[in-house]
């Protein structure tokens, strides 16, 4: 649904991460590559950079059925 506020693996705080990821990676004209970015947001770690990776953003499409 939402991305977590933090990694479920290290609880390092990621949730505040993620609109940078999707707006340079999946909304904006060209996209960049996923790795390059995390490497330069700072999230070095594999359990932190798998929850911004797979997250799939459901919020919008959930929300009109509460």
């Amino acid at each position: 649904m939402m991305v977590p506020v933090r990694c479920f693996t290290c609880g390092r705080v990621i949730g505040s991460d993620w609109e940078e990821f999707k707006a340079r990676t999946r909304e904006a004209e060209s996209p960049e590559d996923p790795e390059k970015v995390l490497d330069e947001m700072g999230i070095d770690r594999h359990c932190c950079r798998r929850m911004l990776v797979s997250h799939k953003d459901l919020v919008d499409i959930v929300a009109p059925y509460q």
